[in-house]
């Protein structure tokens, strides 16, 4: 057993789902989180940049002591090298494999579709997994670059008509493709869930990519014997990059109940 904390990572503020969904699952773990809000998004950077950005992230989170690091960035997840990660001393794991596994047992009809970053969608790193676990799969995906700027600035209302009229730009083709089930490749997307579900019809899976990868830590924690013996009481302290009055403006949006914890701004670009 473990009473270290989970280190969880992502650009901006859309990782705070995952953090939720981490809460949910595992109340009696603390959370140290660290949220790129000075230079979110990383899906319109190049790869070089967004694995340095990873790295410093990274570094950050192994000096407050964590005994596993969630990478809560569809882009991070689809971009840093997998035998990087190998060698860090702790743990890591990116929101990418869960989902792509939970979509592989959803699927009925064997089309996926994929929504997230440019970056994201341009690793083609759902995809590879997906053909991996479902032979003959029929993958379409898709970069929707606006949601994230949507989401981060509050347009998550139900029916919100900006918003609305940016999903169905989006997720057309995806719909008229008959996918019937669909990866919501960013941790921001299941703040949109309702409108996207609406969208592309009740027969339509959405695989929210924090509930899945929360699970999966959860199993990985105890197989490792990385688990804190509590079963409730765990605690979170949220770290950003810009100023800590927007994270302050936005948690109640991204974590609901779970909200309410330090937050503290630091200087990323010295790790």
């Amino acid at each position: 057993m473990d009473n270290r904390p989970i280190g969880v990572f992502d650009s901006g503020l859309g990782g705070l789902t995952a953090v939720r969904q981490l809460r949910r699952v595992l109340p009696g773990e603390d959370i140290i989180y660290f949220g790129d809000t000075g230079r979110v998004p990383y899906g319109s950077h190049g790869r070089d940049i967004i694995v340095q950005y990873a790295r410093q992230d990274i570094r950050f989170l192994l000096r407050q002591n964590v005994k596993y690091i969630l990478a809560a960035c569809g882009t991070v997840s689809s971009t840093y090298p997998a035998a990087e990660a190998a060698t860090l001393p702790v743990p890591y794991t990116g929101v990418v494999e869960a989902a792509a596994k939970a979509a592989a047992a959803a699927t009925r009809n064997g089309r996926v579709g994929v929504i997230g970053t440019a970056a994201t969608i341009r690793s083609g790193s759902y995809e590879a997994l997906l053909h991996t676990l479902v032979p003959g799969v029929q993958t379409m995906a898709r970069p929707c670059p606006l949601l994230v700027p949507l989401v981060e600035n509050g347009y998550v209302n139900d029916g919100n008509p900006v918003t609305t009229l940016v999903i169905a730009e989006y997720l057309t083709p995806l719909r008229d493709a008959g996918v019937d089930t669909l990866i919501l490749g960013c941790t921001h997307y299941p703040l949109l869930k309702k409108m996207i579900g609406d969208f592309m019809g009740k027969a339509v899976a959405l695989i929210d990519p924090g509930k899945v990868t929360a699970n999966a830590t959860g199993a990985a924690l105890a197989a490792r014997g990385l688990a804190n013996p509590r079963k409730t009481g765990g605690t979170a302290r949220f770290y950003v990059s810009d100023t800590a009055e927007s994270f302050a403006a936005a948690e109640a949006l991204f974590l609901g109940d779970y909200a309410g914890g330090s937050v503290e701004r630091i200087p990323i670009e010295e790790y």
